[in-house]
């Protein structure tokens, strides 16, 4: 029982993760020009988006989140690495990359206000596994 109640704890996640819809700006060493996906969850550590293109596991990326806060357009800019991707089949059978970011680098101003941000989804979180 001790075992199972361990392996248990070891899956659960160390920040809850609330359900988002933000727009994300990014650039991959593949392309000249930035390209654009979407944040569909969110947590303290890092974000669920999707983008137009599979992104190697390890990989970092410069990124740009925009979001709403106090009636302002707010915009972060993380330093993200790619821990996992997978893909991720649209109502139209068309198809675009659900890739797992963990924030490698994100400049403390801009911490305080995603932190801001995400304490509006704290009363009701989408899931904490």
């Amino acid at each position: 029982m001790a075992s199972i109640e361990k392996d248990l704890d070891s899956e659960r996640r160390k920040h809850p993760r609330f359900n988002i819809d933000l727009p994300v700006k990014y650039n991959s060493r593949h392309h000249l020009f930035s390209k654009y996906g979407r944040a569909i969850n969110a947590s303290e550590g890092g974000l669920l988006v999707r983008l137009p293109e599979e992104i190697v596991v390890g990989q970092r990326l410069p990124l740009k989140v925009f979001f709403t806060s106090d009636s302002e357009l707010d915009i972060i800019a993380p330093s993200v690495q790619v821990v996992w991707t997978g893909i991720h089949l649209k109502r139209d059978f068309t198809w675009d990359y659900q890739t797992g970011v963990r924030f490698v680098d994100l400049p403390p101003k801009d911490m305080i206000k995603y932190k801001n941000f995400l304490k509006g989804f704290k009363q009701n979180p989408s899931y904490a596994s």
